[in-house]
């Protein structure tokens, strides 16, 4: 491994280049840079691992490095200043810097500082290697499966987990969204803070703002002491909002309010709470459908949906399905004390099956199995595979169309048609012409708009 680069930004030369004598004696290579422009322009050119940093520069505050979430995540910065009491200084460590030298620089701490750094680097090394591995394994965090779309995911994660970022995660309903907001969590610089889970939809209206938010005491019958709520548990760590699309309207807009100023306020409260929390939101529905049918606020949606995340279904991921029901077998071995196995034709029977509860469907099978099973799982204890598809219209109509007709004449009255003989259902319907949610609905509303304009009728003829 190259030795360990260090960059020293201060605009005293004099006292600049003492520090960089000191690095270099310790075996370090060294750059130097005088002011917040230079620094940014060496660590463009190369990066660094370490930055001695001072904190006022002629063109800036040197904490405006840290901003650069992307830098922050492979560097290390350590502040240099002359009075570690100020307030500057102690806000350079809650924004993430790794340690302080006060000036004039002792040697001993410097060489302790550039030591720890030099291991931790080779740490971060060796885990990014086994995360490699791992992966080829099938295992990313608390995540199970190596097929093409869950590999996507986890490149999707492994970006966003160490950023501040708002994650939206769509998927069917036991696709596992709850564990990438988990893994998010654990890859993040918040993983040694909390981490909580809120089903919205499953939480009276009457609750989940106290939930959220807290309140004081006497605020409302009932609340006999002051209760903090979600957003100030998690306070330096991350929350998780499953099924955002079914918080009532009127709470949406505190929810934004909180997103955007970093501060609650308690049910009965006079005055606000800074808290400093991550927002991974979920839904198992399209978030465009949702905003189209007035479920969800279209603005908190903006500011929700930062960095989305869609988790496919099991049905969609291949050989997964045995890397998982063979993963959840384990599980139950261990706990059980039981050594059972899933059979070749057991085996068999778990990539005919359409698993339409997903993962969830898929570990209650396996559970039920184990149950039933003596050593051996055979297909007859898993369910039955589905013939029958979700994606045939009811009777397999026919729509005929003249020659001659548009392309978008033709795709408008074969979506209609779809629709009717549906009956309406806009989520089989689009999986019947091989379409997005959202394409059908942006179809929609392009012939909702020129029906409007031309008075006309849409019904099929």
């Amino acid at each position: 491994m190259s030795p360990l680069s260090v960059l020293i930004v201060e605009d005293d030369e004099d006292f600049r280049v003492s520090v960089a004598a000191l690095v270099g004696r310790e075996g370090y290579r060294t750059r130097e840079a005088g002011s917040l422009a230079g620094a940014r322009e060496q660590l463009a050119e190369e990066g660094a691992d370490v930055v001695l940093l001072d904190l006022g520069l002629p063109d800036g505050e040197g904490l405006e490095l840290l901003e650069d979430e992307a830098l922050a995540e492979r560097t290390e910065f350590v502040v240099m200043t002359g009075d570690v009491a100020v307030e500057s200084a102690i806000k350079a460590l809650r924004v993430g810097a790794l340690d302080y030298l006060p000036k004039p620089v002792d040697r001993a701490r410097l060489q302790s500082i550039l030591t720890h750094v030099a291991r931790t680097r080779g740490l971060k090394h060796e885990v990014h290697a086994l995360r490699g591995e791992l992966r080829e394994l099938g295992r990313f965090g608390p995540m199970v499966g190596r097929s093409k779309p869950m590999q996507q995911v986890y490149d999707l994660v492994d970006r966003v987990a160490t950023t501040d970022s708002t994650v939206f995660v769509t998927g069917e309903s036991g696709t596992g969204k709850e564990l990438v907001a988990e893994t998010v969590h654990r890859l993040s610089r918040r993983k040694d803070g909390p981490f909580l889970a809120l089903n919205c939809g499953a939480m009276s209206e009457s609750l989940i703002e106290s939930e959220l938010f807290g309140h004081e005491k006497g605020s409302f019958t009932g609340a006999d002491r002051r209760r903090r709520g979600y957003f100030e548990e998690t306070s330096g760590g991350t929350l998780f909002l499953d099924e955002i699309t079914e918080m009532p309207i009127e709470l949406q807009v505190k929810l934004l309010r909180v997103l955007e100023t970093g501060a609650v306020t308690r049910v009965g409260a006079t005055s606000p709470t800074t808290v400093d929390v991550r927002v991974v939101t979920a839904s198992n529905r399209d978030p465009q459908e949702a905003v189209a049918e007035g479920a969800l606020r279209e603005d908190l949606l903006y500011r929700l949906n930062v960095f989305p995340i869609h988790l496919p279904p099991l049905r969609e991921r291949g050989d997964d399905v045995e890397l998982l029901a063979a993963h959840f077998l384990a599980g139950v071995n261990e706990r059980e004390g039981t050594s059972k196995r899933l059979g070749d034709a057991a085996r068999a029977r778990l990539l005919d099956c359409a698993w339409p509860g997903n993962v969830r469907e898929l570990k209650n099978a396996i559970e039920r199995a184990h149950i039933l099973a003596d050593d051996v799982i055979g297909p007859d204890m898993l369910p039955e595979p589905d013939t029958s598809g979700p994606t045939t219209t009811p009777d397999g109509a026919v729509l005929q169309i003249r020659l001659g007709a548009s392309v978008q004449e033709a795709e408008r009255r074969l979506i209609l048609a779809t629709l009717e003989e549906l009956e309406g259902d806009k989520k089989r319907a689009a999986k019947v012409l091989g379409i997005s949610l959202k394409t059908l609905y942006n179809r929609l509303n392009v012939y909702e708009a020129a029906k409007s304009s031309s008075g006309g009728d849409d019904a099929t003829r």
